[in-house]
């Protein structure tokens, strides 16, 4: 398979930062249509993947293309939602204006192709309705829950139809519920639009049962495959140069314990430390 067929197509690569080594000799691809978890404690390259995609840090060894080109010349293919805070509820703003802001890439720094003003409208109509926010959309966006703002933001990145979409832990401020209906989603995006979706996770077990693959990042390299071939004993371990122990909850949710940092805890978010 060529690279011009992976959404993402990265190859031995080596990247530093001020000096400090962050990857050393990754390999990750990520499939059109693939539901894709990027995994890993905190500062163990995560976020470097998505600067890297988007051509804002470069590699000091190996290759990488995106959507076939070299990173940075196929923004205009990328759907990108950043960490966010929910929005203040005294912002006038509505949904359907948020999204629309989609369409002038400047916000996020990345050019995006024109598009008319009736193809924008319907366009901007037809993913909010993809989304299941038609109801709201046309509310201030202060006054809407977390989940709603989220899908609202989702519609935002998807509506210049990119073949890519990079969620910067969208599902961090959402309680479970939202956290499942906002994967839900995301699956069925990827399978109706055929758009390969990364998102960087802390917790995976809201997502668990509706992803494809994950990339788990430890130790200055990373691996891939299905989450159930990589979150075990013997592959974490492996990665962390440690021993590492994975425990399955009855309710189907995965434990990880024994790592050297301890805000990456399946399944705990009061773990978390920022």
């Amino acid at each position: 398979m060529s690279d011009g067929r992976h959404a993402i197509a990265i190859s031995d690569a080596t990247v530093e930062i001020n000096g400090h080594r962050i990857w050393n000799d990754v390999s990750v691809t990520v499939e059109p249509g693939e539901f894709v978890a990027v995994l890993g404690s905190n500062g163990a390259g995560k976020s470097t993947l998505l600067k890297v995609v988007l051509g804002l840090v470069p590699l000091r060894s190996g290759t990488a293309t995106v959507c076939g080109r070299a990173p940075g010349e196929a923004n205009a293919d990328i759907g990108y939602l950043p960490q966010r805070r929910t929005f203040d509820e005294s912002s006038r703003i509505r949904g359907v204006d948020v999204v629309r802001l989609g369409l002038d890439g400047s916000r996020w720094g990345v050019p995006l192709p024109r598009f008319g003003r009736d193809t924008s409208r319907a366009r901007v109509d037809e993913v909010i309705e993809l989304v299941g926010a038609t109801e709201y959309a046309r509310r201030p966006i202060g006054s809407l829950s977390g989940g709603e703002q989220q899908r609202l933001l989702i519609a935002q990145a998807l509506v210049r139809k990119p073949r890519l979409l990079m969620l910067d832990e969208p599902l961090d401020s959402l309680d479970l519920p939202n956290q499942a209906g906002v994967a839900g989603l995301i699956q069925r995006i990827c399978r109706d639009e055929n758009v390969a979706v990364l998102l960087v996770a802390h917790d995976v077990n809201p997502i668990l049962s509706y992803l494809d693959r994950v990339i788990y990042f430890a130790g200055h390299t990373a691996v891939s495959g299905s989450p159930r071939e990589v979150i075990t004993t013997e592959t974490l371990s492996r990665l962390y140069g440690t021993e590492i122990e994975v425990i399955e909850t009855r309710d189907g949710r995965l434990v990880v314990v024994g790592q050297p940092e301890a805000p990456f805890v399946h399944g705990h978010r009061h773990d978390h430390a920022h």
